[in-house]
């Protein structure tokens, strides 16, 4: 690798609830991109993120935001505005990803397994309609399991609505039982298969990026049917929504039915210390510098 010309603006933060992780995947990312030889300046992305731009003028962006604002298509719209490439998907890859159940319908009609989607009542509580066994309740348009609520077959009283933002838009699932996989994409080609265990019980945001909240099986100790079924699915979701650079494929699968099936695509995946992509560009000999440095050549706006 060699030294870059241009400036780098490394994309942080924002307003969300995943902001924080954000900053810390902007770390790894910013760092990284120094050691590949770019002039890369972290940046914290606010109200005022255009004439930030406007004043830094860099070359390109390395977007290192998460959840909404970053990854729903809307910075990627005023990068593609001022015309400023970009890292990661575009704007109606990164849109419709981020919306659940756009995403879910847009998934099965491509022939990937994708669990329902229940009808949900909400008032005090939240509950499926004409649904009694086990589930799962959450946001539409949110990332790294922030608000996800299992409820147990058994359970007798449904969460409360409040447990949510009151603009928060919903939405409902059967639990699907077994193991949690993953697999990332990296230009149309899927890297391999992970396994995540947790002691939490539950890959939720703490299992997510606190050291030692997850354990990760690389690769995955799973039927080589499987792990072929989840690379072919990730590949199809990639072009299907039209992704560009990274993306990461989540899947449950039933081992007891040997059933998979394909929870979300993830558009911007983490790129912390602790984060999955990364480890698995590592598992197949590319370090965390060359995958950001290749991520930045690859930058582009939307045609």
């Amino acid at each position: 690798m060699s030294t870059h010309h241009e400036r780098v603006a490394v994309l942080m933060g924002g307003w969300t609830p995943e902001a924080s992780v954000s900053r810390v995947s902007a770390s790894f990312c910013g760092q990284a991109a120094r050691n590949a030889g770019w002039d890369a300046v972290e940046i914290e992305v606010d109200r005022d993120i255009a004439a930030k731009l406007a004043e830094f003028k860099p070359g390109r962006v390395f977007n290192a935001l998460h959840g909404q604002i970053g990854e729903d298509g809307n910075i990627q719209g005023l990068l593609n505005i001022m015309n400023i490439p970009y890292t990661h998907s575009g704007l109606a890859a990164s849109a419709i990803a981020m919306d659940k159940i756009l995403a879910k319908t847009m998934l099965a009609d491509c022939g990937i397994l994708v669990p329902p989607t229940l009808p949900l009542a909400e008032d005090t509580h939240v509950y499926p309609e004409n649904y009694q066994g086990a589930h799962v309740i959450k946001p539409q348009n949110d990332g790294s399991s922030l608000g996800v609520v299992i409820v147990e077959e058994d359970s007798k009283t449904p969460p409360a609505r409040s447990h949510w933002a009151a603009d928060a838009h919903l939405m409902c699932e059967p639990f699907i039982p077994g193991r949690e996989l993953t697999v990332a994409v990296l230009d149309g080609t899927a890297l391999c298969v992970t396994e995540i265990t947790s002691d939490r019980g539950f890959y939720d945001f703490d299992a997510k990026y606190a050291p030692g909240g997850s354990h990760h099986i690389l690769p995955a100790d799973v039927p080589e049917e499987v792990g072929l079924q989840a690379c072919i699915w990730a590949e199809h979701a990639y072009r299907h929504l039209g992704c560009r650079g990274i993306i990461r494929a989540d899947y449950r699968w039933n081992d007891k039915a040997n059933q998979l099936f394909m929870l979300e695509v993830n558009t911007q995946p983490g790129m912390t210390a602790t984060s999955l992509v990364p480890e698995q560009a590592r598992f197949l000999g590319m370090s965390g510098e060359e995958l950001v440095n290749h991520l930045l050549e690859i930058a582009q706006c939307d045609d």
